[in-house]
């Protein structure tokens, strides 16, 4: 066997030019205390966490490889849940920036997070269409609720009950009771899908948009409300109060037909707000106290309500009656009795409508004690914006506090090149040229230019040139960032520009069926005495199709010109003859490059192929399936006949083309690769994407062997087909409108075989034991017993303690999932040890919950089997007195902290936590009646 050839493996370096992904959405933070002034936005696979008042990052929380779909930041604001592509949730701390929590659940894109108004409980709703409760300290899911038939568009906790409201693109808005885990309402009000959803006035009021310009608003009457107001708030029951029968009045066709008594909550449509927008509703918030209602659609501008408060809506009914009663008396003189109302309008007004400087995505609210509304927008194109409102002003008017830009391009890059000393990177999109620095990522230069098409630095790197969509040649200065020419080259789209081998000059090919030849030249403009750079036009090659791509060899020879026709023709420099013919591929070819030896022209098309040609005779030497879409950019790696393609599958990738391997994949970018760029050493890869994001890349010092990257890849796709396999199922139940939370991934299935070999492990030292004994008793003396290195491992412990090392290293948000791909030849041995553990007192929560799942998934073969009915009995002894020891020293612990709460109250005479707050405004509102009423007297 021949040795195997090693190559140097290349991995990310970073991630840059992204100020934020339009997939996610924004949301405020709190960091270092300060509220309104940090905000997370999703990055492609990461989070950004911005200053808005310097306008820099301060925090990355690192994804893996999925991009983020949706962020939620705790009410305590010490964490954010974050949502991604592939139905994974991660709660991140925002203190240290680590993950600490990762839910698997969902089977495709998370689509709304939402905590209750405590943080213990998470919900999440994704595009396959289920909503799973999640518990947050124990790091577990509680269950799944089905029922909506098409995406989950938004999900929100009620705070007093324990309901659950989420809405959908099937056009329902559902009310699920989290007691008994079942949907009991449904509003079928919507004709169109249902994508926002907000609670305002104290959770009575609910309004939904949608596909229309409608915000429809629903009355919430909660059952119990009519009972009395003394009585202290009991558990729902499930009938209805005596009082409650006045609200079981025929619900027009909004609800579905249900029994009166089997209603927790009554919502019945009193009306609609018309927004200035024709489109759809994208998002629809409230801000945390629910005063300040926002919403916006597919265009630029967000549209902002002011929600009046039960005392405001009284004041102004006050005034109604006044007027009413004035207009009566000038009427006539008998004052008839007219009931005055509000109208929906004068409930929730229009305050003012802020318009962005491109389409919105997404938005966040925070409203100061004083008044002041603070707002950022993520919008679609790159930028974050944040405006403040003063909410007191007689006509308030947003004011654009910051906007971050620098970061990233407006639109798609197109183009990038290198410079000769591998450390400035030029990126060029349809508004403006950057220069970056590869060290320190930042932006060095920015300069508008046309729509980019292709770009390179002018030999010594002072100079760039752009070529563009509308055929023009600029010729920018780096130094000043000033552009210092503009020629008009072509008639067409300049689609492709090659630096010639001797530096002198360049070829351009573009959309009107020429390749001209320009020279660098010095000049001198009239009034200045210095000469500056020129481009000089030499001549032309006119040739019968659009030229796509153009390519010097590197003893500048020969030219390479990439046609419309499908074909690759080569000619000679000097004469400008023809020379060869590269024809074969079924689509135009987009890119292709020269090897630095000559020898070897590889040629990337839109046919997704790879043909890799000798320079002598034109002859194929191969062609490979390089991607699933168009290949976009193809270009060799310096001093060798290695290749980068990058491809619009969001691809890129390293070939041989000695050997025609493939060599490896860089995975990362989410969109098309539009182009790449090597540096001149072939250290570094940068590459762009329609995701908006450059990434680098670097070649590290690590070998990669062939074999082993194809074994690595094998494993990859054997743990993605696990995860897509059938979800196992528990014997006897049927599929109804709850579930289990979590999912069968590749972890949960190594949880579940660590357990089982941990039993293996205890059942073969038990027989060891045994066998030991009874050589002991044979001998008459003890023999020394051999130690298994695993327990050894562990400092010499019990077979039965290290299956509870083992037990209790499964992620708690698994553990349910691996227990069911558990064979059930394995439980008897668990139900044993759990009976031991329990009795000693271990970890007495955890074994609980194994347990009891345990029961319920193997129950008829549990029940049926002799040899377990006294494990049973035992555990039922030992569970309940345990739980019961559990239950005490939790009461114990409550009431401890009780009389501590009540001596400290006592002592400062203070009182605590909300008490505080709520007696306080109590005061104030008091003092403010009285300063009026004095008012009134003076």
């Amino acid at each position: 066997m021949g040795l195997t050839r090693q190559y140097l493996r290349y991995g990310p370096a970073a991630l840059f030019g992204l100020v934020a992904s339009a997939r996610g959405n924004a949301a405020f933070v709190r960091l270092r205390g300060e509220r309104g002034r940090c905000v997370a936005v999703a990055a492609c696979e990461h989070v950004f966490v911005w200053d808005l008042r310097k306008g820099e990052k301060i925090l990355i929380l690192k994804g893996l490889k999925q991009e983020v779909s949706c962020l939620c930041p705790s009410p305590d604001g010490l964490h954010l849940a974050v949502g991604y592509e592939d139905g994974s949730i991660r709660v991140f701390s925002l203190l240290s920036g680590e993950a600490n929590i990762t839910f698997n659940g969902h089977k495709a894109a998370v689509t709304a997070l939402q905590y209750d108004h405590l943080g213990g409980r998470l919900v999440s709703g994704s595009k396959d269409t289920d909503v799973i409760v999640w518990d947050v300290i124990n790091e577990s899911g509680l269950y799944r609720l089905r029922g909506h038939k098409d995406a989950v568009t938004q999900v929100l906790f009620l705070k007093e009950k324990n309901l659950l409201v989420t809405s959908g693109k099937d056009t329902l808005v559902k009310w699920w009771d989290l007691d008994t885990q079942h949907c009991f309402k449904t509003l079928v009000g919507h004709r169109t899908e249902v994508w926002g959803m907000a609670l305002i006035s104290e959770e009575k009021r609910l309004i939904t948009g949608s596909a229309d310009s409608e915000l429809r608003v629903w009355d919430i009457t909660y059952i119990q409300e009519v009972k009395d107001p003394d009585e202290p708030e009991s558990k729902k029951s499930k009938e209805s109060s005596p009082g409650a029968e006045e609200n079981t009045e025929a619900d027009e066709t909004l609800e579905l037909d249900e029994h009166p008594e089997e209603r927790l909550v009554k919502c019945s449509k009193v009306g609609s707000i018309m927004r200035e927008g024709r489109d759809r509703v994208v998002t629809l918030a409230t801000d945390q106290t629910g005063k300040i209602l926002a919403c916006h659609g597919t265009d630029t501008v967000l549209e902002v309500f002011s929600v009046l408060s039960e005392e405001e809506v009284q004041k102004k009914l006050e005034k109604k009656m006044k007027k009413a009663k004035k207009k009566a008396k000038q009427n006539s003189e008998e004052e008839p009795e007219k009931s005055v109302e509000l109208s929906l309008q004068e409930e929730i007004e229009r305050v003012t409508k802020i318009r962005a400087s491109s389409k919105i995505k997404s938005f966040d609210l925070i409203l100061s004690p004083k008044g002041e509304l603070k707002i950022v927008l993520l919008l679609q194109n790159n930028i974050i914006e944040s405006y403040n409102l003063d909410l007191s002003a007689p006509v308030p008017q947003a004011v654009r506090a910051s906007k971050i830009t620098i970061g990233g391009h407006r639109s798609d890059v197109r183009t990038l090149a290198f410079s000769s000393d591998n450390i400035a990177i030029l990126s060029a999109a349809a508004e403006s040229v950057k220069i970056w620095n590869r060290s320190t990522l930042q932006c060095i230069r920015t300069m508008d230019c046309e729509y980019a098409l292709c770009s390179l630095f002018v030999p010594g790197d002072r100079q760039a040139i752009v070529g563009t969509k509308t055929g023009k040649l600029q010729l920018y200065d780096l130094a000043s960032g000033s552009p210092i020419e503009t020629l008009d080259a072509h008639d067409g789209a300049v689609w492709s520009i090659a630096l010639s081998p001797d530096q002198r000059g360049f070829v351009t090919g573009g959309a009107d069926k020429c390749v001209k030849f320009w020279e660098f030249e010095l000049v001198k403009d009239e009034g200045s005495a210095q000469k500056r750079l020129s481009m000089k036009h030499v001549r032309v090659l006119q040739l019968d199709e659009d030229v796509l791509c153009v390519r010097y060899s590197p003893n500048q020879k020969l030219l390479a010109v990439s046609l419309l026709d499908c074909t690759v023709k080569i000619f000679y420099v000097d004469t400008l003859k023809f020379f060869l013919s590269l024809y074969g591929h079924k689509l135009p070819v987009l890119c292709m490059d020269i090897s630095y030896d000559g020898t070897l022209i590889a040629t990337g098309s839109a046919d997704r192929h790879v043909k890799i040609w000798g320079l002598d005779f034109g002859d194929c030497h191969r062609s490979l399936f390089a991607h699933d879409d168009s290949v976009m950019y193809l270009q060799f790696v310096a001093k060798s006949h290695l290749f980068f393609t990058a491809g619009k599958d969001s691809k890129i990738k390293q070939w041989d083309a000695d050997k025609f391997e493939h060599i490896q994949t860089l995975e990362g970018h989410h969109q098309e690769v539009w182009c790449l760029a090597l540096s001149p050493n072939g250290d570094y890869v940068v590459s762009a994407s329609h995701d908006k994001s450059l990434r680098l890349w670097e070649r590290t010092r690590e070998p990669l062997v062939l074999e082993e990257e194809r074994e690595m890849q094998r494993e990859a796709e054997y743990e993605e087909s696990v995860a897509k396999e059938e979800q196992p199922v528990v014997a006897g139940e049927t599929q109804g409108e709850t579930g289990l939370a979590g999912k069968k991934t590749i972890e949960t299935i190594k949880a579940a075989e660590r357990i089982m070999e941990a039993i293996e492990l205890y059942r073969e030292e038990m027989a060891k034991l045994t066998e030991h004994k009874a050589i002991c008793k044979a001998v008459g003396k003890e023999v020394p017993l051999p130690v298994n290195p695993i327990l050894h491992a562990y400092g010499n412990i019990t077979p039965s303690a290290y299956v509870l090392e083992v037990f209790k290293k499964v992620k708690s948000s698994e553990l349910e999932e691996s227990l069911l791909v558990l064979p059930f030849s394995y439980v008897p041995d668990l139900l044993k040890l759990f009976n031991e553990y329990i009795h000693l007192g271990l970890e007495v929560e955890l074994l609980c919950r194994a347990l009891l799942f345990l029961l319920k998934i193997h129950f008829g073969q549990i029940t049926s089997n002799h040899m377990l009915v006294t494990v049973i009995e035992n555990l039922k002894k030992t569970t309940i007195s345990r739980v019961s020891e559990a239950r005490d020293v939790l009461g114990f612990n409550m009431a401890g902290l009780q009389y501590l709460k009540r001596e400290i109250e006592a002592k400062d005479e203070v009182t605590f936590f909300a008490d505080a707050t709520d007696r306080f405004e109590e005061k104030r509102r008091k003092r403010k009646k009285k300063e009026k009423m004095v008012l009134a007297v003076l």
